[in-house]
């Protein structure tokens, strides 16, 4: 009794439920901006899709403001809509003076909430129908992104009509689909793929927008006033105590959440940490198929415990490299079957063993190998492949992650218990797929213990090494057989006269050859004997051959401008097509090389690579066609000029610069051509060939 009256009841408030507007009531919310900065300008216009609750409205943005640029929103304007006058267009006055709000959904359950009015002693209560968060949409960037990538492709041209007629005809492949089974209608009707259109196909319903001191937003209002204040009326309200507690703090059991307007595949991270720990784990894993497990417990909530982790991580996965891989079991339950070609689970599960465990073996693995043990459809192969691993060209499919061995390390428990569980996988496959135990064993061994494992670069600076020495062991050889000519020649007297004034006697030393022979391009430095085909002794400098200057002149006639680097890789697979001991197999060192190129009426442009290009040397020496003998070289020279002043440059400062040399005889197709010829587009920017880092 002291306690109640320490608390005494000040005022009774009657509270009524109205429901005239349940069922279209949404609260809007605005996060990108506080409540003082509303938005006081024109609507002018709004829809939406009721059954999804998705909202757009456009707002006119004040381009009068002495905050807003002009210039910024004419810019955006000819970005989305180009310069054509249509309907279409998203600003018809040819600047950005709107902009369009879109709404998500801030909660999937609004059971809890509701718009209360209070009036003459009275509150009255409008359940919410749906809690939408407004933000700026920016889909007219997507809309300029696509104008510009049809600008380019309109910039590079195409191929002619009979080009285009030849790729219309097109072998046709017949296939007939097979009768889809209740397991993968239910697999499609779930993905995100479906669901996205089934979103697209609801239409939108366009609404009339009133202010807020219109007369019909006057008359809405009066709806969320409960029109029957009799106790009948509200019997919703009228509660016995134990119930009213229960409406406001429900039991934790009967608690439920909604389930998200999205795929299956698909959960926040707020609903994802309101699971078990072991539902966090699964959903995790399904949903990422390999992880490390530092990033998992990443993902769970801050101070969750590692070893609770790690007992739920071993029900749904299994350890490949140090790294966790979702079981197959758990990715295909019992009764499902493959989307791609309808085989049942079971087999898909056994199949996926074998990748796994092949990965438990190697670090690279071959997918017609592994098509060949399995006996399934190349989709399903390619699709396991897929989910762990990563395709190299050449090399075949690479584990998708690193080998984590500082887990093995901290778990050495969990990483033996991985191991008897894969010893008996194997066994069981050995039996499935029926291999024997050579099948079994690892194409590349572990290196045994003290052997060496040489690099290829070591192998090159090795063998340039066994160069120098055998060069210098000819050289002592050579130099003893002039001191032995020397000895048969002593008794011969060379006539010896007066050196004039200003006149210095002839060094014929031995060291002075040596340096004679370094300056007349025996060799200047060690770089100079690599030959662009492989090392090769030094020799006196070889004047370049007829067919290498045939080479040389119809792979420039052919590509314009090539980068050294890109010459020498030409070049070497030139060498590749001719027969064995042809004279080109001969050192053509690079000097050479770049000899013949400028001898062949070509120059070297000097391109101004940024400071931070990646570009190696090789690279930024670019070489192009300089004479031709047709009516193009002085406009091909100009643009090589423009090129020794810029990096990269538009299309049309380069048709600005012909058009101011030549006048109005420069055509789009003769621009076309020209920048086909020698330049690449990337990024609304031309480049030279070869001088752009992907």
């Amino acid at each position: 009794m002291a306690s109640e009256d320490d608390d005494p009841i000040i005022q009774e408030i009657d509270v009524y439920l109205a429901k005239s507007l349940a069922d279209k009531l949404y609260l809007f919310q605005y996060p990108v901006r506080p409540a003082a900065m509303t938005y006081d300008v024109a609507h002018l216009s709004a829809k939406i899709k009721p059954k999804q609750q998705k909202v757009e409205v456009e707002l006119a943005i004040d381009s009068m403001s002495p905050n807003y640029c002009r210039s910024k929103g004419e810019q955006i304007a000819l970005n989305v809509d180009g310069t054509t006058t249509e309907e279409s267009n998203t600003y018809s006055t040819k600047l950005m003076d709107k902009q369009t709000f879109s709404s998500i959904q801030a909660t999937t359950n609004t059971s809890r909430y509701a718009a209360a009015v209070f009036r003459k002693g009275e509150l009255h209560l409008t359940p919410l129908h749906g809690i939408l968060q407004l933000r700026p949409s920016f889909s007219y960037l997507d809309k300029a992104d696509s104008k510009h990538r049809e600008r380019e492709a309109a910039n590079e041209g195409g191929d002619s009509s009979q080009d285009e007629a030849e790729e219309d005809v097109k072998q046709i492949t017949v296939r007939f689909s097979r009768p889809e089974s209740e397991q993968a209608r239910q697999r499609r009707v779930q993905s995100y793929e479906f669901l996205q259109k089934k979103h697209a196909e609801e239409p939108w319903v366009h609404l009339h927008y009133y202010g807020l001191k219109d007369s019909r937003s006057e008359h809405e209002r009066q709806y969320l006033f409960c029109q029957f204040t009799g106790m009948a009326e509200n019997t919703e309200l009228v509660k016995s105590p134990s119930e009213y507690l229960a409406m406001l703090m429900p039991p934790p059991v009967e608690e439920e959440f909604a389930k998200p307007v999205c795929p299956s595949n698909v959960l926040s991270m707020a609903q994802l940490r309101s699971l078990p720990l072991g539902d966090q784990v699964r959903t995790l894993m399904k949903n990422v198929k390999v992880m490390p497990f530092a990033n998992l417990m990443g993902f769970l909530g801050h101070g969750t415990d590692s070893t609770a982790v790690l007992r739920c991580i071993q029900q749904v996965a299994m350890l490949v490299q140090g790294n966790w891989v979702i079981k197959s079991d758990v990715l295909y339950p019992k009764d499902s079957c493959s989307p791609h070609s309808g085989v049942p689970a079971e087999v898909l599960c056994r199949g996926r063993d074998y990748v796994m465990w092949k990965f438990t073996q190697e670090r690279w693995v071959e997918r017609k190998a592994v098509a060949a043990v399995v006996k399934l459809p190349p989709e399903d192969v390619k699709d396991f492949m897929e989910q762990m691993s990563v395709t190299r060209i050449n090399r075949g499919w690479e584990f998708l992650l690193p080998h984590d061995g500082e887990f093995i390390k901290k778990h050495p428990d969990v990483a033996q218990r991985q191991h008897m569980l894969w010893m008996g996988i194997q066994a069981k496959l050995e039996k499935v797929f029926k291999l024997s135990k050579e099948d079994m064993m690892p194409k590349k061994q572990n290196p045994q213990p003290g052997s060496v494992v040489v690099s290829g670069e070591q192998l090159v600076t090795k063998a340039r090494e066994n160069v120098r020495e055998n060069y210098s062991v000819l050289e002592r050889e050579l130099q003893q057989r002039h001191r032995a000519q020397s000895q048969d020649l002593g008794a011969v007297r060379v006539k010896q006269e007066p050196l004039s004034d200003g006149e210095e006697p002839m060094d014929t030393s031995s060291s002075a050859g040596h340096n004679n022979a370094a300056v007349n391009g025996l060799y200047s430095d060690d770089s100079s004997r690599d030959s662009v085909n492989g090392p090769c002794l030094p020799r006196a400098h070889a004047a370049p051959t007829q067919e290498l200057r045939d080479f040389v002149s119809s792979i420039f006639r052919k590509h314009f401008v090539l980068t050294l680097s890109e010459l020498k890789r030409l070049f070497n697979l030139h060498l590749a097509s001719l027969p064995p001991g042809h004279s080109l197999f001969s050192g053509i060192s690079d000097r050479l090389l770049q000899e013949t190129v400028l001898d062949s009426k070509c120059k070297q442009i000097l391109v101004p690579f940024p400071p931070q290009s990646s570009a190696e040397a090789d690279e930024q020496k670019v070489f192009a066609l300089w004479e031709m003998g047709d009516s193009f070289d002085q406009h091909r020279q100009l643009l090589l000029e423009i090129f020794m002043k810029n990096y990269r440059v538009r299309r049309n400062l380069i048709q600005g610069k012909l058009t101011q040399e030549f006048g109005d005889n420069v055509t789009k197709t003769d621009l076309d051509r020209l920048l086909k010829e020698c330049c690449v587009s990337y990024g609304g920017m031309w480049y030279l060939k070869g001088t752009v880092q992907s």
